[in-house]
């Protein structure tokens, strides 16, 4: 299955509107018991994102009744709706307010985030800002830009290749495991510095944008990477998972380094995570 362009701008409209129906209004606004705890005190989850997630589901069923939809609130409250998913023809995987820390802090760094998967493969993505009103959008083989809701489009590029020491890098340790945790840590200061939003869905855009020239994760929850791996490859990037291989949908661990070719990508590795 293929999304035209149309299909992607209707999608990224939908994320607009639920963004400003369920999650702008709660901004700043969250009423006592509106923000709870999941996992732990990093993982959270607020009345916006149940609200968003709820909506956005709804209409991605209403427009493809045959999708399976799988969204990080659903799955949080059920994990069995993880096994198999990746099997359906078509699938949508959901984050309805990336960035959940910030946004129930006040911080304005947080994004909805949708990947279009068929047969296994990633074929669509969307990351919709719900402050700068524009969404990020990637449909495989034809590029990845910014759509504003005017219909204006600006092309997504990945920085140029540099040097390793100037290099800016997005480097999420939180949920790393030793001893790749601290060997990581310990050589980031070989880069020109470091950025760390708290929100996959911003540091992605940056680093499709150029803005920054790599990111690292290591905990692939399909919602949170997903949709960036492909807005990133679109733009030009490189990215693999810490041992090499190919990133793929039904991975949730593993780490997953991105940059702007492979050859950067070899020297990151080498430099931050080589034995």
């Amino acid at each position: 299955m293929r999304f035209n362009h149309q299909a992607a701008s209707d999608i990224a409209a939908m994320l607009r509107d639920v963004a400003a129906a369920e999650i702008k209004p709660r901004f700043r606004r969250l009423a006592a018991g509106a923000i709870r705890i999941k996992s732990s005190a990093t993982d959270l989850v607020t009345d916006a994102d149940e609200a968003a997630e709820h909506r956005i589901a709804a209409e991605l069923r209403r427009r493809f009744p045959n999708a399976a939809v799988i969204g990080e609130e659903a799955c949080a409250a059920d994990p069995a709706l993880l096994s198999g998913w990746t099997r359906a023809e078509l699938a949508f995987v959901v984050d309805p307010v990336d960035g959940t820390a910030n946004f129930a802090a006040g911080v304005p760094l947080f994004g909805c985030m949708v990947a279009a998967i068929w047969k296994g493969e990633v074929v669509a993505s969307w990351i919709h800002d719900p402050m700068g009103d524009d969404t990020a959008i990637a449909l495989r083989g034809e590029g990845a830009w910014i759509e504003a809701p005017d219909g204006h489009r600006a092309a997504l590029r990945v920085a140029p290749p540099v040097p390793l020491e100037q290099m800016i890098a997005g480097i999420s340790w939180t949920y790393m495991r030793e001893p790749v945790r601290s060997r990581l840590t310990g050589r980031m200061a070989q880069l020109a510095g470091g950025v760390h939003f708290r929100c996959a869905a911003h540091e992605y855009r940056l680093v499709a944008s150029g803005g920054a020239h790599a990111v690292a994760y290591h905990r692939l929850m399909p919602w949170d990477h997903l949709p960036g791996w492909l807005l990133h490859r679109e733009a030009g990037g490189y990215s693999a998972c810490f041992d090499g291989s190919d990133y793929r949908p039904e991975h949730t661990d593993g780490g997953l380094l991105a940059a702007p070719d492979r050859q950067s990508w070899q020297m990151l590795h080498a430099a931050l995570l080589a034995d």
